[in-house]
């Protein structure tokens, strides 16, 4: 019998997770992990919302598949047909969409069986109702999103007074009052987050659908903080991805690198179906049941294009280094790519938009995990540089990327916002209908 495939997500968690080690209180995506194959080093293929997640169901990387942008903002798909949904439906799955979904302003497109109605995708709504469609005598095989909003911005107010007090701020923040109370207020949003998939996890052992799903428990990417989300740093792209199935090891941690553009052929081979030739991903099968030789993943990329506004980065990272390069010459902080918080305001108050964006960085990730430190102009890692670019370029010709042949304009009708605006909130311009800098 074909597997149950249970696709939970949440927005803008990275591996701020209790599983990855920080004093966030999920306990039940750390059970999650207790019972499933954790990935230590997965990535998203983009550290946009409807970037990333287009990634992961379609198997392409976004100058592939087209969302290179914010779906509620005109971006989409080049061809919705290669959504998972698609392809799950043909091979006999019954599909089901519960709350976040990111990749459209019209879920009817998406190719699910039944979408449930939600007045928005808080776990207060969508674990309910997600309850109830597994409660039910759901059709089997069935392929079930749950999206959850938590962890995007706004943040519940702090729910502990403690929190306020002594949480400490990832190691790429600074520790100041501000960013700790903002910090506090991420871990009561990650708290709802946790509830949300408690309660799918417990609704899958009553009915005792657990023993015949495949269950894959992930976020876009990073935390909606300065220098991360939207960001290709690791605190952009860096993500928790944790997989359970009926005969996957208990309790299992890989350090390999893995990409979000690996879960659709790995979802196949789980299920039996022949992969799409779209596919640009590869099944983690192997890392999972332990027959894949060691060392051979040696590399992820991801990109941005447009979060808000034109950013234009593409980046390859290996075990030791990570290569990043800007595809344009605006010189500052793309501010409008970071979403509004406390934490921003901190950083804008001292300085932050003045601050020079280098054009091209190397981190050496052993020594500088926390890429802090650019050596790109470092004569000791010139050959490192050299061999990166030059991987960074052949895939993005192998994978025909259009920014290799200039600047890519956003889609006529999108809404955009300027390099030099300082919010997502402020004015944003329509694409091919006003001339850029007229206010819609």
């Amino acid at each position: 019998m074909q597997p149950n495939i249970l696709y939970l997500h949440s927005h803008d968690t990275g591996r701020y997770v209790q599983p990855y080690g920080h004093a966030i209180p999920t306990p039940n995506i750390q059970w999650l992990a207790d019972q499933g194959v954790m990935f230590r080093n997965a990535f998203c293929a983009a550290p946009s919302c409807s970037g990333s997640r287009a990634a992961l169901l379609t198997g392409e990387y976004c100058h592939t598949n087209g969302m290179m942008g914010l779906a509620h903002r005109g971006f989409r798909l080049n061809d919705y047909g290669h959504h998972i949904a698609s392809t799950l439906r043909a091979a006999g799955y019954h599909s089901e969409l519960v709350g976040e979904q990111h990749l459209t302003e019209d879920p009817g497109e998406l190719g699910y069986d039944v979408i449930h109605p939600l007045a928005d995708s808080s776990a207060g709504l969508v674990a309910p109702a997600a309850v109830a469609a597994l409660s039910r005598d759901i059709e089997q095989p069935f392929f079930m999103s749950v999206g959850f909003f938590e962890t995007h911005r706004s943040f519940f107010p702090p729910s502990s007074v403690r929190d306020r007090v002594y949480s400490l701020p990832p190691p790429f923040l600074p520790d100041t009052p501000e960013i700790r109370q903002d910090v506090a207020s991420y871990k009561a949003s990650a708290r709802a987050l946790d509830h949300g998939v408690g309660a799918v996890l417990n609704t899958l052992n009553e009915t005792g659908l657990d023993r015949n799903t495949l269950l894959i428990c992930t976020t876009d990417h990073g935390l909606a903080f300065p220098t991360a989300k939207a960001s290709l740093l690791d605190r952009g792209i860096g993500v928790m991805l944790i997989m359970r199935g009926a005969d996957f090891v208990a309790g299992h941690a890989r350090d390999e690198l893995v990409s979000h553009i690996d879960v659709f052929p790995t979802i196949c081979e789980v299920a039996g179906i022949d992969p799409p030739s779209w596919l640009q991903g590869r099944s983690l099968v192997g890392l999972i049941n332990d027959t894949e030789a060691p060392g051979t993943r040696g590399e992820i990329f991801s990109e941005l294009t447009y979060h808000c506004a034109y950013e234009p980065q593409r980046a390859i990272r290996t075990q030791r280094f990570k290569y990043i390069r800007r595809f344009d010459d605006y010189p500052f902080p793309v501010l409008s790519n970071c979403d509004d918080s406390p934490s921003k305001d901190a950083y804008l108050a001292r300085g932050w938009a003045e601050r020079p964006v280098a054009r091209e960085a190397l981190h050496d990730l052993f020594f500088n995990p926390g890429e802090g430190r650019n050596v790109i102009d470092d004569p000791s890692y010139g050959d490192v540089a050299a061999e990166l670019r030059t991987r960074l370029e052949r895939w993005m010709i192998d994978t025909d990327d259009p920014l290799l042949d200039g600047p890519i304009q956003a889609p006529i009708g999108a809404r955009i916002n300027l390099q030099t605006q300082r919010s997502a909130d402020d004015p944003t311009f329509l694409v091919g209908v006003e001339e850029v800098g007229a206010e819609t």
